[in-house]
């Protein structure tokens, strides 16, 4: 398996790609617009095609590059079938593997963020390496206050889904806003403020409703587009417009 971490500064969003090495075939997990160039030049470089562009929820903080990314290379748009996206190409279920050659990436429904928040489990070679998505974060979680969040749902996923598996699992967040990039299934449970040391739900719920957070900035352009596999919206700021105009443009 070839493996990359990827960082988008302006959004603080981890790309990720996997590519089975025995059959040539390749996701990217949570793309970013603007980031696709880059994308399309480290695939480019390592001589992959691009099969898949996997979304772990319906982003807030920024737009998807799936569908440039579908447009330039004809990936599959693929992601939580709870979505309902008729963009997408598709439906992701936990218990149903997605093969990505010969790797298998289970999708674990894990709401509380979003109501069709999914994360996806990868075993490498007995190494478990999770893609957590917005509802784990390196010693934080994702927000519970707007778009569906519920702060009870995500802490019953965050026990249920993933403090259950192996301490020494990787943990591969789609955020870090302090430069981090890998935590594990110990570190978490030892050292997260939120979730960790054994708190209980309503330590946790108490925690949450608290945080008294500001209306995220990207969202009222950031849904809709995401809801359109990364269309961009006409309410998208002018600067941003360009993404997707210099799609149009070839």
């Amino acid at each position: 398996m070839l493996f990359k971490q990827l960082f988008e500064p302006e959004s603080s969003t981890y790309t990720y790609l996997l590519h089975c090495s025995d059959t040539g075939t390749t996701a990217l997990i949570d793309p970013v617009i603007e980031t696709v160039d880059r994308d399309l030049a480290v695939l480019q470089e390592l001589g992959l095609t691009l099969d898949y562009a996997v979304e772990t929820h319906i982003h807030a903080d920024h737009i998807t590059g799936g569908r440039l990314l579908r447009d330039r290379t004809g990936c599959r748009l693929a992601g939580p079938a709870m979505d309902d996206l008729p963009c997408r190409d598709l439906g992701l279920r936990e218990g149903e593997p997605l093969r990505v050659g010969h790797l298998e990436v289970n999708p674990l429904y894990t709401p509380g963020h979003t109501d069709t928040h999914h994360a996806y489990l990868l075993d490498n070679a007995g190494l478990k390496m999770l893609f957590s998505g917005d509802a784990l974060l390196i010693e934080a979680c994702g927000r519970t206050d707007f778009q569906s969040g519920d702060a009870s749902t995500l802490y019953r996923s965050i026990h249920d889904k993933f403090f259950n598996l192996p301490d020494e699992t990787l943990v591969y967040p789609c955020h870090d806003y302090e430069e981090r990039c890998i935590t594990t299934i110990s570190q978490e449970k030892a050292r997260n403020p939120r979730l960790g040391k054994g708190k209980s739900e309503a330590e946790f719920v108490a925690i949450m409703d608290g945080m008294d957070l500001p209306y995220p900035q990207k969202i009222d352009w950031a849904l809709p587009g995401n809801e359109a596999c990364g269309d961009c919206p006409d309410n998208m700021p002018d600067h941003k417009q360009r993404l997707c105009e210099a799609d149009t443009q070839g």
